[in-house]
């Protein structure tokens, strides 16, 4: 969008999350190839709250759910170690906050 600025952008296995100055845009690719891709933009005074699912001693995930506004279902995305989770989580706190 005019005057919208990418401020942080992180890469999920084969998804993102990029977090602009005005909304928070998941990029979701799907099958095999990757070659379907869908596009959530979610407007921060939408997200009505997050949590972080650590992971265990033997499992290596993580897992941050995201709620929206009108939808009872959250958005949800795993969390590997090569991503820290919890520098995605700071990040869209200080967006929602």
């Amino acid at each position: 969008a005019p005057g919208e600025i990418v401020e942080h952008a992180y890469q999920l296995f084969r998804d993102y999350f990029v977090f602009t100055s005005k909304r928070l845009v998941l990029v979701d690719k799907q099958g095999i190839t990757g070659s379907k891709i869908e596009y959530h933009s979610i407007p921060y005074k939408s997200i009505t709250h997050f949590s972080v699912e650590t992971a265990g001693t033997f499992d290596l995930d993580a897992e941050l759910k995201i709620w929206i506004s009108g939808t009872p279902a959250p958005i949800q995305k795993r969390f590997n170690k090569q991503l820290s989770i919890y520098e995605a989580q700071a990040v869209l706190a200080g967006y929602v906050g």
